[in-house]
């Protein structure tokens, strides 16, 4: 089994809790740390994520 890790900064279920993501037909893991990356900058995920290209980052009309 292979062990489940931030798709973003990489660490594992026994340093930090995380959210499954389901993407495109597959399972990923995100730790909350990095949900915002997820939500304000995806193309950091570019490489990470196959189709992070593709995602729109929230609008916030502050």
């Amino acid at each position: 089994m292979t062990e489940k890790t931030c798709l973003n900064c990489g660490r594992s279920s026994d340093q930090a809790p995380l959210m499954t993501l389901d993407f495109r037909g597959e399972t990923y893991y995100l730790c909350p740390q990095c949900l915002p990356v997820m939500i304000h900058k995806p193309q950091n995920l570019v490489g990470k994520l196959p189709g992070a290209e593709t995602l729109i980052p929230a609008n916030h009309d502050h």
